[in-house]
């Protein structure tokens, strides 16, 4: 899946992605990078199993029933995200 022009897989680099307002609902970024913003994303449903989401700006996501299964949070931006 690209997004933006970013390829969206597990283990895909997105550090410094503007990835806001952006439907990624479903989709595996099993152990990916995202240093990115993700602010007011549709992240409902993502693998997110071993991420690395420090420093992730996830403001007003939605991340309903994503899997954040050893997902790294440190720093993470999660202000007004619908977990």
């Amino acid at each position: 899946m690209r997004v933006n022009g970013y390829v969206i897989e597990p283990g895909a680099d997105l550090t410094n992605a503007l990835l806001q307002d952006q439907d990624l609902s479903g989709a595996d970024l099993r152990g990916a990078t995202l240093r990115a913003n993700l602010s007011n994303s549709n992240l409902a449903e993502t693998n997110l199993t071993q991420a690395n989401l420090k420093f992730a700006y996830l403001v007003s996501a939605n991340l309903q029933r994503a899997n954040l299964s050893g997902a790294y949070l440190k720093s993470a931006q999660l202000r007004a995200a619908d977990l």
